[in-house]
């Protein structure tokens, strides 16, 4: 049985979608992984078929001053063998990342991998999964694909028939790696974290990346909320943190270590229970005057946002702040979840501008697109935003496997939702049954600002 120390190959795979932006969008879990392996002496090589600094990327590379960015794009055509159930489709739809030449010239430059582990993201990139294993497989035919991540974990069917890996993995990918690395490698992990104490991870090894733009940042796992549109608690079913030093530790490292200015925070709850987590973390942050800049593509929850709050944020750097409003339907009959009251929308916007935001800088999410939703609602609520001056971010809805509102959808899409996750993508509106409400959004669209 082997039990020198093997070499892992990890792949961030293709996007196809009708349109995509690298909105710091980094494989965390699949970089968590690397990192656990290296520590235990482990060889690791890293893909990314999203490198938007490939060294045959077009040049100038495009890359705004927070570190987003446009990626490198090709039309494809619709996967033959589904277009038939989407004959309306028009938008055209494209593999997102660098071109295949080039990944599978970097395959080949590879020593021959022992196991090779690629990660997904939306349920609804499964076909850039797919080309990403086939062109892999083209390369290294008899060395095993393990597949995790989200669409592996929400659509594992799917992925066990369609995707062309050897393996689908569910849930969370450290707690297997063990198991995984022994039987496919025969290779004994030394070191292994403890699930239930995150301070015991390795940093994600973003070092792997050709350049950090911008690094991603996760202060917990899970969320204490079970919204119905959201599968967070059915991926991560337990909540846990990281101690606020272990996390201002890891953002000091990568500013000091490879220049990062710009943070997203990739939490789904980062202000809950503040006192005791966000306010040590951003009071270290200030006291330490690092000079950053921190986004929260995920939102912040609105309740969660007294002056304080505000004010701590605004002092720490924070230069990207969504809020979660989601709908300014607060009638106690609507038909998803209220986590937020009218006043309580007001008093969070007030304070973060008395704490010195400008309103360029704020954004509320609002939901669109739900099954059976007026859009006339969704109007009201742009309407109600727009007159606290800050921005609304339409935030089109996504039919997900395995939430509450799952069933609602099937029985609301214009076609059938089940039959391929490609046909949940929200830039089809799946849960929008006629041409006049279509039409609708796409005036929503045109009068966000």
């Amino acid at each position: 049985m082997k039990t020198d120390p093997p070499h892992i190959l990890c792949v961030n795979p293709w996007i196809h979608d009708f349109a995509a932006f690298d909105f710091w969008a980094k494989p965390l879990g699949l970089l968590s992984i690397a990192a656990i392996l290296r520590e235990n002496s482990i060889r690791i090589s890293y893909l990314d078929c999203m490198d938007r600094f490939h060294p045959k990327a077009f040049r100038p590379i495009k890359t705004l001053w927070d570190g987003r960015g446009p990626f490198q794009k090709k039309t494809i055509p619709f996967p033959k063998d589904l277009k038939h159930l989407l004959p309306d489709m028009v938008q055209p739809f494209s593999r997102y990342g660098i071109e295949p030449d080039w990944f599978y010239q970097d395959l080949l430059k590879l020593p021959k991998p022992d196991l090779i582990f690629v990660t997904s993201l939306m349920t609804y990139w499964a076909t850039g999964v797919r080309e990403t294993i086939e062109t892999i497989k083209s390369v290294f035919p008899d060395v095993p694909v393990l597949l995790g991540g989200i669409y592996a974990g929400l659509c594992q069917d799917h992925a066990s028939t369609h995707s062309l890996a050897d393996r689908v993995v569910t849930g969370p990918g450290e707690e297997s790696l063990c198991a995984l690395v022994k039987e496919f490698t025969g290779f004994d992990l030394g070191v292994v974290p403890d699930p239930g104490d995150l301070d015991t991870y390795p940093y994600p090894a973003l070092d792997l990346c050709r350049h950090l733009a911008y690094a991603p940042i996760l202060t917990s796992r899970g969320c204490p909320f079970s919204c119905e549109y959201c599968a967070a608690s059915f991926l991560e079913p337990f909540h846990r943190r990281r101690s606020p030093d272990h996390v201002f530790e890891e953002i000091w490292h990568w500013h000091r270590e490879y220049k990062v200015k710009n943070f997203a925070f990739y939490d789904d709850a980062l202000l809950v229970n503040a006192k005791s987590h966000a306010f040590p973390l951003l009071e270290h942050l200030i006291d330490s005057n690092i000079k950053v800049n921190f986004h929260t593509p995920n939102a912040i929850h609105i309740r969660e946002i007294t002056p304080k709050a505000a004010d701590l944020m605004f002092r720490a750097g924070f230069a990207t702040i969504r809020l979660g409003l989601e709908t300014t339907d607060f009638s106690p009959d609507r038909h998803h979840d209220l986590k937020v009251r009218e006043d309580e929308f007001f008093t969070a916007v007030e304070n973060l501008k008395s704490a010195g935001f400008k309103s360029g800088q704020l954004g509320a999410y609002l939901l669109c697109g739900l099954p059976g939703q007026d859009l006339e609602q969704v109007a009201a609520s742009m309407d109600l935003v727009k007159k606290t001056q800050i921005l609304p971010v339409l935030a089109y809805y996504t039919p997900i496997p395995h939430t509450p509102m799952w069933k609602d959808a099937v029985n609301h899409a214009r076609f059938d939702i089940s039959k391929h996750p490609v046909f949940t993508n929200n830039t089809l509106f799946p849960c929008i049954k006629s041409d006049a409400d279509r039409n609708r959004i796409s005036q929503l669209k045109k009068t966000k600002n």
